[in-house]
């Protein structure tokens, strides 16, 4: 873990890379052996795995836009909260809350926490 508070200008790249779907951009903000955790969905450690994880929800989705709106940093970490807004592929659309938490080791992100309840995306 850093001694140092972390700067946060790299958040509007990487939320713009999720928005964007595109995984191989995503994984450039982590660190080899990341772990991620997507809401209750089991921890997936490596850019392989992540990316299996990560292209996986993409596809099950048509679009994403997150509107970040508190950030908090610390020596070694940053949390932010926000709003996402899913399409999904019938084209209804679907707000709901987030909130992550990163592990920072350098300008990487070594661990990746989602906090959300993403059972209204999936409901009928």
């Amino acid at each position: 873990m850093s001694a140092e508070v972390q700067e946060t200008g790299w958040l509007p790249d990487l939320f713009a890379s999720i928005d964007a779907k595109d995984t191989e951009r995503f994984l450039g903000f982590l660190t080899e052996d990341a772990t991620f955790r997507f809401g209750s969905a089991p921890a997936a450690k490596g850019h392989e795995a992540i990316a299996q994880a990560v292209g996986g929800f993409f596809d099950s989705i048509a679009g994403l836009s997150h509107t970040v709106d508190n950030v908090w940093t610390g020596p070694g970490n940053v949390m932010c909260e926000g709003e996402v807004c899913y399409t999904r592929d019938d084209g209804k659309r679907v707000t709901v809350p987030f909130a992550d938490a990163f592990d920072m080791q350098g300008n990487k992100i070594s661990g990746y926490r989602i906090y959300i309840d993403i059972a209204p995306l999936y409901a009928e």
